[in-house]
C-alpha cells in the first residue's frame, strides 16, 4: 500500500517515522505548504510532493495532520479524490464543519478514522475490562505551556482525549454536564445517572499528569496513561487499632499491561481496516460527537 501524510509539523513527522516501519507499506509520500519542514525528512525513505493534488494522485491512504483549522478543507480535498484518510484529532474545527464532512461521504466506500489516539493505550483497553460499574471517574491530562498548538482551546486540546474515553468507553446514554474554567485550564463534572465524572485539563501545569481514578463499590483502579500502568485496589480484609493507630490491610493488584506505541497500533489498525475495508474503530460520527460535547463545554466556559 502506498501512504501520504499531509502536514509534516511535529505529529506528522510521527506518522511518516512509523508509516516507514510497517511491511505494509510500500512508499510513503509526504507534503507540506511550508518547504522548510518537509526538508529536514531527507533521514527518512519518502517522496516528498510539490503540492497536495501529486500527492492524492500517488497514494491509497493518507494521514490529515495538518493544524486543526485546515481539518475540513484538506479531508475535503482527499475524500473527494476518493482517497481513505485519517484524520488527526478533533475532526474538524467545528461542529458545522463535521457535520459538512460526514455528508460528503455519504454514499462514498471510503475508511475514514479519526485519531483519538488513547484509545490505543493499552490501559484503556484493560480498564474497559475490569470495570463493572463505576461509581465516580476521574481523569486529569495536565501539560507544561506548549506553542506547538495555536488553535485549538483546552477542551479541543487536551480534555477531548477523556471525553471520547467517556462517552464511547466507560458509559453511554443521557448525562448532564457541568463546566468551568478558561481556555487554558478547565474543568467538567459530568452525570451520567448516579454515577459522577470529572475531567480536568490544563495547559499551566508545571508536571505533566495523564491519570484516570474510578472507584466502584468493591474495588478502586488507578491508571497513568503515560507509564501505561494500572493499580486496583480491593476493599480491606481487616480494620484494627496499632499503637493507637488506626490501620487497614488493602489488597493491591498491579495489572500485566503489554505496553505499545498507542500511535502506531492506531496507524496499524488503519492500514488494516483500509486493506480489509472495515470501519476504523473511531468513526467520523463519534469523532463529531467528541466535537459538539467539547463544544457544549466550551459554551458552560464562555470560551468561544
Amino acid at each position: 500500500m502506498k501512504v501520504g501524510v499531509i502536514g509534516t509539523g511535529t505529529m506528522g513527522k510521527n506518522h511518516i517515522r512509523i508509516y516507514s516501519e510497517l511491511k505494509e507499506i510500500e512508499e510513503v509520500y509526504a507534503f507540506d505548504v511550508d518547504r522548510e519542514k518537509t526538508e529536514i525528512l531527507q533521514g527518512y525513505d519518502i517522496t516528498v510532493c510539490n503540492t497536495q493534488e501529486e500527492l492524492l494522485r500517488h497514494v491509497d491512504a493518507v494521514s490529515i495532520c495538518v493544524p486543526t483549522r485546515y481539518h475540513f478543507e484538506v479531508a475535503k480535498s482527499v475524500v473527494e479524490n476518493d482517497v481513505h484518510c485519517l484524520i488527526e484529532k478533533p475532526i474538524t474545527l467545528t461542529v458545522a464543519e463535521g457535520k459538512e464532512l460526514l455528508n460528503l461521504l455519504k454514499d462514498r466506500s471510503l475508511i475514514v478514522g479519526v485519531g483519538h489516539i488513547e484509545r490505543f493505550n493499552p490501559i484503556v483497553r484493560e480498564i474497559e475490562r475490569i470495570i463493572r460499574n463505576p461509581l465516580y471517574v476521574e481523569i486529569s491530562r495536565h501539560n507544561p505551556t506548549s506553542a506547538r498548538i495555536t488553535d485549538s482551546s483546552i477542551v479541543e486540546d487536551l480534555m477531548i482525549h477523556d471525553i471520547d474515553i467517556v462517552f464511547n468507553v466507560l458509559f453511554s446514554g443521557e448525562c448532564k454536564l457541568h463546566a468551568a474554567g478558561n481556555n487554558d485550564l478547565c474543568t467538567a463534572l459530568i452525570e451520567f445517572g448516579s454515577s459522577i465524572v470529572s475531567l480536568s485539563a490544563s495547559r499551566k501545569s508545571s508536571k505533566k499528569i495523564r491519570t484516570i481514578y474510578i472507584e466502584e463499590e468493591e474495588f478502586t483502579v488507578e491508571g497513568d496513561f503515560m507509564n501505561q500502568e494500572i493499580y486496583v485496589y480491593r476493599k480491606p480484609g481487616r480494620y484494627g487499632i496499632e499503637d493507637e493507630r488506626y490501620t487497614q490491610e488493602n489488597i493491591i493488584e498491579k495489572v500485566l499491561v503489554n505496553k505499545v506505541e498507542p500511535l502506531k497500533e492506531e496507524l496499524k489498525t488503519f492500514i488494516a481496516c483500509v486493506n480489509k475495508g472495515e470501519e476504523f474503530p473511531i468513526t467520523p460520527v463519534q469523532a463529531l460527537n467528541n466535537l459538539r460535547i467539547c463544544e457544549e463545554i466550551r459554551r458552560l466556559n464562555g470560551i468561544f
